[in-house]
């Protein structure tokens, strides 16, 4: 089959950016094209259109690509659970959590096997795959048994470009570094460089892309500038970051940063608004008085939830609750409720944060969908559509007379106070444009700022075509497509 690889030196140099680029240029030019990434690790998860888990960065490349994304793309997902086990699902469904080692000895041939099927299923329908690695390929304790790397670009016979990020520094020993590591066999799958973040003045880097031209022998494809405001969302929390408005007068929101975050593009829309600085939270000294506290998903609720416990953020954030305004998102809304149940068998329970009168108990089966509807009329909101959609284990019950939302199949979270205090499993909604401008609305009153106009944020298509026209800009796509065209032959 045809197509290319993009791996790196290292994890966040900008592969799954890059991929996504990739997949818009190649689309824009009618290719039937499909983003691909065999095995991926992350707490960031996005949800297809048949109820399916995948990584949320395979869906962002399926958009990009104008394409449905399916589990093929991303035949397995790990989630970590803890620091020594991760959930594995394969094609969209659990297989429950196990250690690294339990996975590599148990679980490889099965996954192979799961890779292999998806192979065979994304050539028949497409004509080209771009494909992503992940972190390092020369992780050399771990090369015997990989699935996500050179493996599998020897499986589908295709060649790798290899992506360094000079933000970083140590640009030249990383690229020479990996280089060196590869194995001839490997080393050979290797076409080109690309350079990463780069800033400052192109003029002053000329020497060094001649110098590694010189020394690798391998052609550099492109210098491609740091690009600010791409809202192209990020893969894993990695790259997670505070942003900072520019005006003197401004919303401070907070958001939790658990030890197993996931699903933080949640935030995301609200830092493209600009009168909100959004900064993340581990402790209870850097809580403060925000303007607003958000509690986000996590992939490890009662684990995560000891943690703040432990140190004292759960006291402080029960004390803000008690006049903040406050939002708990899927694992957040679940650490807000009274007491969390290990099972259904767990009769003492461990108790949670208690600002929602509700308990949740953790089910063996897991809720991954699509939701839409409206906010519910008794929310105190006005009753706009939503959309988003909910990957959860827990269900959480209790007296609701005030839900939150009002979804396709019933009513959905809860809302005190008058919306003060919001609890629920959708994620995204703050992607919700009209929702999170009323939330927001409501927030510069309570801090005698101006109320401001609905921003439309969702419009991905513009995001994809400026992002594909800036590799286009910096890259020679020319000899990318030179590469692609011999490949699978």
């Amino acid at each position: 089959m045809k197509g290319v690889m993009v791996q790196g030196t290292a994890s966040n140099v900008g592969k799954s950016w890059i991929v996504t680029g990739l997949c818009r240029l190649l689309a824009n030019r009618g290719v039937r094209v499909a983003p691909f990434k065999s095995q991926n690790m992350s707490n960031n998860s996005y949800v297809t259109i048949d109820g399916k888990e995948i990584g949320r960065a395979q869906g962002v490349q399926a958009e990009a690509a104008r394409v449905e994304a399916t589990v093929d793309m991303n035949p397995i997902l790990l989630k970590p659970t803890s620091d020594q086990r991760a959930e594995v699902i394969i094609h969209g469904a659990s297989k429950e959590a196990w250690t690294g080692s339990a996975y590599r000895t148990q679980w490889y041939e099965y996954g192979r096997q799961a890779i292999q099927q998806s192979i065979q299923c994304l050539e028949a329908e497409y004509d080209t795959l771009v494909v992503e690695g992940a972190g390092s390929p020369v992780e050399v304790n771990l090369n015997d048994r990989e699935l996500v790397n050179m493996s599998i670009a020897d499986l589908i016979d295709i060649p790798v470009i290899l992506v360094a990020d000079i933000d970083r520094g140590g640009v030249f020993a990383s690229i020479v570094g990996t280089l060196e590591l590869l194995p001839e066999s490997h080393l050979k799958r290797v076409k080109g460089l690309i350079i990463n973040k780069f800033r400052g003045q192109r003029s002053l880097f000329e020497n060094g892309v001649t110098w590694l031209e010189n020394y690798t022998g391998l052609p550099v494809l492109g210098v491609i500038p740091h690009l600010d405001d791409h809202r192209i969302e990020g893969e894993d929390s990695l790259t997670v970051q505070a942003s900072h408005s520019t005006l003197e007068q401004s919303l401070d929101i907070a958001v939790v940063h658990w030890p197993y975050l996931s699903n933080d593009t949640d935030i995301s829309p609200l830092s493209l608004e600009v009168d909100v600085s959004i900064r993340y939270v581990r402790s209870a000294d850097e809580l403060g008085t925000p303007d607003a506290l958000i509690l986000p998903g996590t992939r490890s609720t009662i684990e995560d939830y000891l943690a703040c416990a432990e140190i004292g953020l759960a006291a402080a954030i029960k004390e803000y609750a008690r006049q903040g305004v406050a939002v708990g998102i899927c694992g957040g809304y679940q650490i807000l409720s009274e007491v969390m149940y290990h099972d259904e068998s767990d009769r003492e329970g461990t108790k949670g944060i208690g600002v929602f009168p509700l308990s949740t108990t953790f089910v063996k089966n897991k809720k991954t969908i699509r939701a839409q509807g409206h906010v519910h009329e008794a929310s105190g909101y006005f009753p706009v559509a939503m959309s988003g959609y909910e990957i959860h284990l827990g269900r959480t019950s209790g007296s609701i007379t005030n839900p939150f939302l009002q979804l396709d199949d019933g009513p959905e979270g809860i809302s005190l106070d008058q919306g003060r205090l919001v609890g629920t499993y959708l994620h995204d909604c703050f992607h919700n444009d009209e929702w999170r401008t009323e939330w927001l609305n409501r927030l510069r009153m309570r801090s005698g700022l101006s109320e401001k106009p609905t921003l439309h944020t969702v419009n991905r298509a513009n995001r994809y075509d400026n992002l594909a026209n800036h590799l286009e800009t910096h890259l020679d796509i020319d000899k990318i497509l030179a590469m692609i065209e011999v490949s699978g032959t």
